[in-house]
């Protein structure tokens, strides 16, 4: 007699995020192994971290509105979320009243306002694209949407998981560094560029380099030496083949476009490296 298979319900992140890896937790957690804390030196929208069930986790990114926002909603979970809700009302869903918010957003000091006011953005702005300009401002545009979701739910969600979370703002390799036996690292940087003219780093207000990219590689290879295992999501390359040639590679196509242009919208080819 045939069984029926169980669907798990995974959990949605609450931010819309570029790169997010909300539709490839199943690759990705097929390659996870056990530990006592899953380490995201890059943590994004942190998908990964509210769909699986380590002890404890360490979420990092060098996006300091990011982690603020994470903070915030940690410390406050209840309060914040009725500060943010404020924000997602039919007259803030009007283009010129975007780009006042953003100004105000990109002037904005108090770290609980500025936080409502990014996931405002967020949820606001064309893709949910995260953007900032050479001197650290927002620029991403608006949006257009009919109704922007108001993501109260996956908030609590996140504030409720948020209670086994570190959460720092340092770079990735001081991060990485840190990590003792029973950790697991994920990491999931800006990927390399595919074509000269399709790199986009931009999300804080460093660029992440391709000598970023070697020491990401070389510190993987280096916990491994410990037993600690380090995974890596990237772009499927010659150049990322290079850079993680002695680790095991996992690769794999996503339903996700690499181009703006009709004619050229294939999916994107990408890799996990895996060091153990």
């Amino acid at each position: 007699m045939a069984t029926t298979k169980t669907k798990i319900e995974k959990t949605k992140p609450f931010l819309k995020w570029a790169g997010g890896k909300y539709r490839l937790l199943d690759k990705i957690t097929a390659v996870l192994p056990e530990g006592k804390r899953l380490i995201e030196p890059f943590a994004g929208s942190g998908a990964l971290c509210l769909n699986t069930h380590y002890k404890k986790y360490w979420l990092n990114d060098l996006n300091p509105d990011l982690i603020n926002l994470y903070r915030c909603l940690h410390q406050e979970p209840n309060q914040f979320v009725a500060t943010c809700q404020h924000y997602f009302t039919e007259k803030n869903n009007q283009e010129a009243r975007y780009y006042q918010l953003r100004d105000k957003f990109n002037h904005c000091t108090d770290k609980i306002e500025r936080s409502a006011l990014f996931l405002y953005l967020n949820r606001h702005s064309y893709n949910g694209l995260c953007r900032y300009n050479q001197t650290g401002g927002f620029n991403a545009p608006f949006g257009r949407y009919k109704k922007p979701h108001f993501p109260k739910e996956q908030m609590l969600a996140f504030a409720q998981k948020a209670k086994h979370i570190k959460l720092t703002h340092q770079d990735f390799a001081t991060i990485m560094r840190r990590a003792k036996e029973g950790d697991v690292i994920y990491c999931d940087p800006p990927y390399v560029p595919l074509s000269p003219t399709a790199s986009f780093t931009q999300y804080s207000k460093k660029n992440f380099t391709l000598d970023d990219q070697e020491t990401l590689a070389t510190l993987a290879h280096e916990l491994r030496e410990r037993d600690i295992t380090t995974i890596i999501s990237n772009h499927n390359t010659p150049l990322t083949r290079a850079l993680y040639s002695e680790a095991k590679l996992v690769k794999f196509t996503v339903p996700r476009f690499i181009s703006c242009k009709g004619n050229k919208r294939l999916p994107a080819k990408e890799l996990l490296a895996i060091y153990k």
